[in-house]
């Protein structure tokens, strides 16, 4: 019987991921790397939960690297949105494979096995679950990991995305159309809530980017237990907000701890 179909696991070569700002689980570490500026965002807690600050229109990835020497499914989510097949996310949903102490790079809402449609952070009003009917999980990076059961037999290369046998055309059809009917009934509350947060700095989402080239392929996957062995949550928005929510303490100018100079030299500059 073919296992359920594992995602595509991003043709990625093995590469380090730095575990200083990683969210680690006991199964895997997990990090936002952010494109633009060229670094990995630090994650910090807060009542027990975990949060990264994103800053507008900065491209963006996620990292994950399998901690264990057996073979594991990430099933990944951005927004409520399951980042290959678009998905209303669930845990039961396909994902990426990783290979004992490998490392996957995800770059980007999954558009075929040879193209992603990049993540960056930007308004809620832009986002791609607002602008497919699914504002209300705006925010939040998960990863469900899953252990394999039994043996497998590795691909000659590359990546791989988990194998799913083909699903009949009539619960796909209806859950095109259970999303219609949900864009329709959460277009108003998509526009209400922007219009709540315009007093303050809008909360962050993740738009739906341009494409590039990232090459996957399907591998056969067998979860050794239908409910995942760990569950890793980060939320994100954006540094104001998060001073606003008490997340973060609000930045300190340079000059607040140093003790004001009688004569610092210098002559006499232009204001």
């Amino acid at each position: 019987m073919r296992a359920a179909r594992p995602l595509l696991a991003f043709v990625t070569f093995a590469a380090a991921l730095a575990c200083s700002a990683a969210m680690a689980g006991s199964l895997a570490d997990v990090e936002i790397y952010d494109r633009t500026a060229g670094r990995t965002l630090p994650i910090y807690e807060h009542e027990g939960r975990f949060y990264v600050a994103g800053e507008p229109r900065h491209q963006y990835e996620l990292r994950v690297r399998n901690s264990s020497g057996r073979r594991m499914l990430a099933v990944t989510s951005v927004d409520g949105v399951n980042v290959i097949t678009g998905q209303t996310a669930a845990q039961e949903q396909s994902g990426y494979v990783l290979d004992g102490w490998d490392s996957v790079r995800i770059e980007g809402w999954r558009k075929s096995l040879d193209e992603v449609a990049t993540f960056y952070f930007t308004k809620l009003a832009d986002s791609y679950a607002a602008r497919t009917g699914r504002p209300h999980d705006v925010g939040v990076i998960g990863v469900a990991l899953f252990r394999e059961r039994g043996p497998y037999n590795k691909p000659c290369c590359g990546p791989v995305l988990e194998d799913r046998a083909p699903t009949a055309a009539a619960p796909e059809a209806s859950a095109q159309a259970a999303d219609e009917v949900a864009r329709e009934r959460d277009a108003s509350g998509a526009r209400a809530e922007t219009r709540s947060q315009s007093k303050s700095e809008a909360k962050l989402g993740t738009g739906h980017g341009h494409r590039e080239a990232s090459p996957a392929q399907y591998v056969n996957f067998r979860r050794a237990s239908s409910t995942p062995d760990e569950t890793i949550v980060i939320y994100y928005d954006s540094r104001r907000n998060l001073v606003a929510q008490g997340v973060l303490e609000p930045e300190r100018p340079w000059y607040a701890d140093r003790r004001p100079q009688p004569f610092p030299n210098g002559f006499v500059p232009d204001p």
